[in-house]
């Protein structure tokens, strides 16, 4: 197998964290070179659209559209982007949907399709059960996921019924990241208050219980990078 995790981890010893406040950041995932190799493979990767929300449902524009689209149109679109964040569920990101293109025999590049096998293996799906209590876990999706300045996903909580969601993860693929460029993971309490974040630490994965409200902030138009990561459910069922 391509993947591994790094053997330093003890999911027993993690377990009672998990569940006692539901979510967990986990660093140091993968074994060896893996994180390093999901970047170049991601950098290299075509198929990349921008994913932001419509009236009812996704829409997706290729980048390449969208680089191609004259000022005043993508000013428009980013306008109407931001009248939508402030009042309810939006979110502006850039999308690579690794399972779809996995299960359509699209073309993906190798290390990308080879993690997507890794996750759905039972060594991750074994790691996630024993930390977080579930022994119905059946199946991983994938997409990887862009924020670029400007970027964000304002606050939801993954709920969809029948969906057989028990857990959230993400894997965070962005070297040197710094808390002030935003894009943190946080998780909003009962009273409405950021009870805790997670900074997108290279190869870490951030593992939470679904449904649990949750956002990811703005990066910031002076970030030094791009935040990129695997994220993704695990299921009881596809």
């Amino acid at each position: 197998m391509a993947y591994a995790i790094d053997p330093a981890l003890d999911a027993a010893r993690m377990a009672p964290v998990f569940r006692r406040f539901g979510r967990l950041h986990v660093p140091g995932l993968l074994q060896a070179d893996g994180a390093a190799r999901l970047v170049e493979a991601l950098d290299a990767a075509g198929g990349w659209t921008l994913s932001t929300r419509g009236a009812t449902s996704t829409v997706d524009i290729p980048v390449e559209a969208f680089a191609r689209a004259d000022a005043p149109a993508r000013a428009a679109l980013a306008d109407t982007a931001r009248q939508e964040a402030r009042t309810g569920f939006h979110y502006l990101f850039e999308t690579l949907r690794v399972s779809d293109l996995a299960e359509t025999g699209a073309h993906l590049p190798d290390p990308l399709r080879e993690l997507y096998q890794w996750l759905n293996s039972p060594a991750f799906l074994g790691f996630a059960a024993e930390i977080s209590g579930f022994d119905d876990l059946a199946y991983v999706d994938a997409q990887a996921t862009r924020f670029r300045p400007g970027h964000y996903l304002t606050e939801h909580d993954d709920e969809k019924p029948d969906a057989g969601r028990r857990l959230a993860y993400v894997l965070n693929l962005s070297p040197g990241w710094r808390p002030s460029w935003g894009g943190l993971l946080g998780f909003i309490d009962a009273d409405g208050h950021l009870a805790e974040a997670y900074t997108p630490a290279f190869n870490a994965l951030n593992l939470f219980r679904t449904p649990q409200p949750h956002l990811v902030t703005q990066v910031a138009d002076f970030a030094g990078g791009t935040r990129l990561s695997i994220t993704g459910w695990i299921r009881t069922n596809r």
